[in-house]
């Protein structure tokens, strides 16, 4: 085999059909697009119109509310802080940050307000957390062990009922 020999496979390039070039190529005149109108301009988005029909995003019920000032917290759990403190990742002397956590490995890549801590696992040692969030049975779980919690930013007072 030589290079002047070299050949695509059969059907390999499939040749474009050349439109507007006249009624025997049939693809001549309006290239296929119909007669005139929108749709046979360039550049036609009509993302959802259905032809004067009412469209069915307007059809449909909507229901629910998405809060756009909702804060999401990366979920630890005490199990995973014991056990990057066992494994060396961190140390349960110094203060437990929300920048020490996400460098032991604990808090994932994404979008997150902060860290809240939850009570699945068990803490054996008395550790200082300076976190966002806790939940109350974490909370108990760590003063148990003789640790302590400093909540960072600001705190939400509840509504008193008047």
């Amino acid at each position: 085999m030589k290079l002047n020999e070299l050949r695509d496979n059969e059907g390999s390039r499939y040749r474009k059909k050349r439109l507007g070039r006249g009624i025997g190529s049939g693809k001549g005149k309006t290239s296929g697009k119909g007669v005139k109108g929108q749709k046979a301009r360039e550049g036609v988005s009509l993302n959802g119109f259905e032809g004067g029909q009412l469209p069915i995003y307007r059809r449909l019920p909507k229901r629910g509310f998405k809060n756009i000032f909702r804060k999401v917290y990366a979920p630890v759990n005490l199990g995973a802080v014991e056990q990057a403190i066992a494994d060396g990742k961190l140390e349960a002397s110094a203060p437990v940050t929300e920048a020490a956590l996400k460098q032991a490995g604990l808090v994932g890549s994404g979008k997150y307000a902060g860290v809240r801590i939850l009570a699945e696992g068990e803490l054996t040692k008395s550790v200082t957390f300076e976190v966002s969030g806790v939940s109350a049975s974490a909370r108990v779980a760590i003063e148990k062990v003789g640790g302590s919690i400093k909540l960072l930013g600001p705190v939400v007072a509840e509504a008193s009922a008047s």
